[in-house]
């Protein structure tokens, strides 16, 4: 963007802020109240809660777009591991319609069914699982299965279609994500015991085969070159970049954080980086909003603010495909922070701006308005876990300690309904006054979040050509 355009997109945020008075008023109810860790801000009301049983047993969520198909997805982690699917079809009367649990699940060791994301493509929707299994058990090399869940709510017409395998870097998939490309495909990307995230084409694996193919490109992390003890990535965001007509992958390299240009699958092309600045260890967590211009990373130990970074002197540069004029200069400072309390520690964040959605383990979820990256600051919150007080030297490694409550969210955009899946007390279901959906033209900007437009493409995308 032109400094033109950024002062107008501010002014167009600032002017619709101002004709929505229920959105900045609700900076009055973040107020925190010492010690007490059940309830929540005035703003935010409870629309549903279903308790998913045994305790550390509920990972990451998802929740489908499309009204006509509510659904949400909870990974269910260790023993068993697998998936459980709720309709929310009265977000108030929420309900497990259906529960999938991997076969011989006692025998299988270590995390499990980690992070679910639902792909789109010609006409069929995919449920993807991840899984994380160890050593001493079935199923090391497995890293998500794929279920076709199109028949909903017919329960019946679900069945699994694939496994997706990577037996040279066993140990599975951490995160995935799920995006459109600008080429057309239905991509998911996948975090491996590797050095680099995969991409794969959901089209091909749902066609079967053995799994060749499937991948159809691999982003490698900077840090694993250079000797670092890390290696890979944590977790990732992809999104659009219509400004400058490519797609963007940003990752948390553990070390710190990188952005490609992914536009050519086969040439990814860094970006920008960030590393080497104070307190930056064991990156987990990184999102952009709309622009792509400020980014939040998230550092996976107490203490730890959510940073805002601003990209602008990297991500202003060439267009999508165009050779660097070198090395992309590193970034290392932020220009703003938050943290729920000053013993927290921030987990997961989606992205509607003005607003980041923060799970914070025993904190509960939080709601930021990120309306001026350098000065965030809570408008809503609720503690969706009334979880033992924090110990440890770090809070860290113990149920009781911070590894316990909110895990992950999402936002339905077309209502902006919130669901929560909380490690301890399972799922939630929320609403916060003043936010009844989300489209970035709204404010002004791209219609660009984790959502993404199955049926056509990336918003500001030019339509791929079709291939005779």
């Amino acid at each position: 963007m032109t400094e033109n355009k950024v002062l107008a997109w501010c002014a167009a945020v600032v002017f619709a802020a101002a004709a929505a008075p229920g959105l900045l008023s609700a900076q009055t109810y973040g107020e925190v109240i010492p010690g007490v860790h059940t309830g929540g801000s005035r703003n935010m009301k409870v629309m549903s809660h279903i308790p998913l049983g045994r305790n550390t047993s509920t990972a990451d969520i998802e929740i489908e777009q499309e009204l006509s198909r509510p659904y949400v997805y909870v990974a269910r982690r260790m023993v068993p591991s697998g998936f459980d699917v709720i309709s929310v079809k009265n977000p108030e009367r929420a309900s497990v319609i259906y529960s999938w649990r991997i076969e011989n699940a006692e025998l299988h060791r270590g995390a499990g069914s980690l992070n679910p994301m639902l792909l789109k493509s010609k006409g069929r929707y995919y449920l993807t699982t991840a899984y994380q299994f160890a050593q001493g058990g079935p199923d090391n090399d497995l890293g998500a299965i794929v279920h076709d869940v199109t028949g909903l709510p017919d329960t019946t017409k679900i069945r699994e279609v694939a496994r997706i395998k990577e037996p040279n870097i066993p140990g599975g998939f951490h995160e995935t994500f799920a995006y459109k490309h600008s080429n057309g495909l239905a991509l998911l990307g996948a975090t491996t015991t590797g050095n680099s995230v995969h991409l794969y084409d959901i089209d091909k694996v749902a066609a079967g085969g053995d799994g060749a193919g499937w991948l159809v490109g691999r982003i490698p992390n900077p840090d694993s070159a250079s000797g670092s003890r890390f290696r890979g990535y944590h977790d990732m965001y992809i999104a659009y970049d219509p400004a400058n007509k490519r797609d963007l992958f940003y990752g948390a390299g553990y070390s710190g954080y990188f952005v490609f240009d992914i536009s050519n699958l086969a040439d990814p092309k860094l970006v920008s980086s960030i590393s080497g600045g104070s307190g930056m260890y064991i990156a987990h967590t990184f999102v952009a909003e709309p622009t792509g211009r400020y980014a939040l990373g998230e550092m996976e130990y107490q203490y730890a603010p959510v940073r805002v970074y601003d990209l602008k002197p990297q991500l202003s540069g060439a267009a999508a495909g165009a050779a660097p004029a070198g090395p992309p200069q590193n970034i290392s400072r932020p220009i703003g922070a938050w943290i729920p309390q000053w013993n927290s520690l921030p987990h997961n964040i989606e992205i509607r701006w003005p607003y980041a959605f923060v799970t914070s383990y025993v904190d509960g979820f939080w709601a930021v308005n990120m309306m001026d990256p350098t000065n965030p600051y809570t408008v809503g919150y609720y503690y969706t876990c009334d979880c033992p007080p924090k110990s440890g030297a770090d809070g860290a490694g113990q149920v009781g300690g911070q590894y316990a409550g909110a895990w992950g969210t999402d936002v339905r955009n077309a209502d902006g309904l919130i669901v929560v899946s909380d490690m301890m007390t399972g799922f939630w279901a929320l609403k916060m006054e003043g936010f009844d959906g989300w489209n970035g033209h709204q404010w002004g900007l791209p219609n660009v979040s984790s959502a993404q437009d199955w049926d056509n493409g990336p918003d500001g995308a030019p339509k791929p050509q079709k291939v005779s």
